[in-house]
């Protein structure tokens, strides 16, 4: 597990100055390959938890990619964010800091981030197994 959360800490950079879609293929692959090779085991909580790593980081890195308060403040009303509640998160709290809060979390939520193209390390794994047998 290690191993698979230095990689995901490194393709999820803030440094790291590409797409957030191609960060996305690349966390991608590196769930993929690492799923597959550990299905056989019994891996479902430790997929849980790298689920929510994965899904933590990334929302870092959008909201890096937002850069200014006020193109936060306006991307957090087109997800439909109240503009009370987008006033207070798009403020100068650091990235770790706002990426927690319950705000960011609804207008970033699961499926936006599945739709966006990143792939859950759960389900990757249900449909490996399925598979299999």
């Amino acid at each position: 597990m290690d191993k698979v959360k230095k990689k995901v800490r490194k393709l999820t950079s803030r440094k790291w100055s590409v797409s957030n879609s191609y960060k996305a293929k690349k966390i991608a692959e590196v769930v993929r390959g690492w799923i597959n090779y550990f299905k056989i085991g019994s891996i479902l909580t430790v997929s849980r938890k790298l689920d929510t790593v994965i899904r933590y980081r990334f929302r870092m890195c959008i909201w890096k990619h937002w850069k200014n308060p006020k193109t936060r403040y306006k991307n957090l009303v087109k997800l439909g964010i109240s503009k009370k509640n987008a006033r207070c998160a798009a403020g100068f709290h650091g990235y770790a800091r706002v990426c927690r809060t319950k705000t960011v979390c609804y207008a970033m939520s699961n499926a936006r981030l599945k739709k966006f193209g990143l792939l859950s390390a759960e389900e990757y794994l249900c449909k490996a197994r399925c598979q299999v047998n």
